[in-house]
């Protein structure tokens, strides 16, 4: 009898650590060598350059901001501020006017800098990574990106003053252009018709309406709890040509070109910063048709009347929405009956048949009082809307029928930085970040070298 032989247990190998090289790429060593190596003597060539810009300043006596009497000189004080390849020093004149109280210091006023703070480009690039990271990520990036050691205080703080710089000329530009003195963009080339697409998104809020301080020895007063908190409305509107929408696949458009405005919770405002918007950019004149695309918020419609040549039109898939309550109602949830219903019904209405669909939905009988009340209120929404839903119409004029390009805008402009997980934001603080956010979107961002940063104080 054969004996049966026993198989010997397999021995599994460990597995390998995968292995670096021992040490960085030659390149990047190279690249990082020219860059210790040049970055002092570019601190000092910058240096150079403010040393004649503060001799230049020195023959300069500053008039009063108040009384126009020029100013006393008083002493001349050393100053330092950070810039991207270092700290900066100068020697700067202060003047005073005793009368007034008031003071002033010409190389600093000439600079755009601030004694002790971080200026210029370095503020700009710190407040570009805030806009699109959060404040801890974008203090990290800071160091990989610029290799400038901050923390995210140090950004926040650059970004509220970046923000409220922004925030405030955005607000400044609405209440020049609601003037009708005001003066836009030439009108040479005003279009035929503007898209003007508006709705809004809710934000989560801080509780507290102060900013907790440690009293003496005292601990911090703990944190409101979560469920105490409230929602702001941010409204965003979207602006684009009709012309300038292309068809980058059988049913779906893109836009080559749109411009986004928002404001927190105000909606009179939102209307006055789109009219600003259209000025600025020269899109509006006595013939331009104004199509405002929408949802059945009725405070859209109500402002809707300041374009006196406008075209409403009421979201498409909005108007589906209600027919998919009345359906599901009647044959179910997930019912291809329903499903076969509502598409029906979409195709009437992009046909511009929505006198017949209202006619049709008239027809019907409903058994229960629940379904009766249903379906009135379907016809009654119909009804009212009738004038915003001859999309035939307006798929033939291209003016398009949906808000895709608003809401594609609320989740690039809110959603993709204000609304992680647990955010809750000061109005302030939400305010200043949707300014830059603005900025960066529409190919703005440097026009932020030209605004002089806020003081917060």
């Amino acid at each position: 009898m054969a004996q049966r032989r026993l198989s010997q247990p397999e021995t599994v190998e460990p597995p390998l650590r995968p292995r670096l090289a021992d040490q960085p790429s030659r390149f990047v060593l190279l690249e990082r060598e020219v860059e210790l190596e040049y970055k002092p003597q570019m601190l000092a060539a910058l240096q150079r350059k403010v040393n004649t810009v503060a001799e230049e300043a020195r023959s300069t006596v500053p008039a009063c901001p108040r009384c126009g009497l020029p100013m006393s000189y008083h002493d001349a004080r050393p100053v330092t501020w950070l810039a991207h390849w270092g700290r900066l020093k100068a020697s700067s004149a202060r003047y005073l006017c005793s009368p007034c109280k008031q003071e002033r210091r010409p190389l600093l006023d000439l600079l755009g800098v601030e004694p002790g703070r971080i200026c210029g480009s370095l503020a700009r690039r710190l407040g570009l990574l805030a806009a699109v990271a959060p404040y801890e990520l974008a203090a990290r990036l800071a160091q990989l990106l610029l290799g400038v050691t901050i923390s995210a205080m140090g950004i926040w703080r650059v970004t509220q003053r970046l923000g409220q710089a922004a925030a405030s000329y955005s607000e400044a530009l609405s209440q020049y252009h609601a003037d009708s003195r005001s003066e836009g963009a030439s009108l040479e080339k005003a279009p035929p018709a503007v898209v003007l697409g508006v709705d809004g998104c809710t934000l989560g809020m801080q509780v507290r309406t102060h900013r907790r301080r440690r009293l003496g020895t005292e601990p911090l007063p703990p944190l409101p709890v979560i469920e105490q908190g409230h929602f702001r409305e941010v409204k965003t509107g979207v602006l684009l040509l009709p012309s300038e929408r292309v068809e980058t696949s059988p049913g779906r458009r893109s836009v080559v070109r749109r411009f986004l405005v928002t404001c927190l919770g105000d909606a009179d405002e939102i209307f006055r910063r789109l009219y600003a918007q259209l000025r600025e950019l020269g899109w509006v004149d006595p013939h331009t048709v104004v199509v405002i695309v929408g949802d059945g918020a009725e405070w859209i419609w109500n402002r809707a009347t300041m374009f006196v040549n406008r075209c409403e039109i009421l979201d498409f898939w909005h108007a589906l929405e209600h027919a998919w309550t009345f359906a599901r109602l009647r044959y179910g949830e997930d019912s291809a009956q329903a499903d076969r219903w509502v598409h029906q019904i979409a195709e009437d209405l992009r046909a511009g048949k929505v006198q017949d669909v209202i006619a049709a939905l008239k027809r019907l009988r409903p058994k229960t009082e629940e379904l009766r009340a249903s379906l009135q209120s379907l016809i009654g929404y119909y009804s009212e809307k009738a004038g915003r839903m001859h999309y035939d119409e307006y798929l033939r004029l291209g003016y398009g029928i949906g808000s895709g390009a608003v809401e594609s805008a609320h989740k690039q402009v809110v959603h993709a930085r204000l609304r992680q997980a647990g955010m809750r934001w000061s109005e302030a603080g939400a305010r200043r970040l949707l300014a830059l956010r603005l900025l960066l979107l529409n190919g703005d961002w440097a026009l932020l070298d030209r605004l002089r940063m806020a003081s917060l104080t």
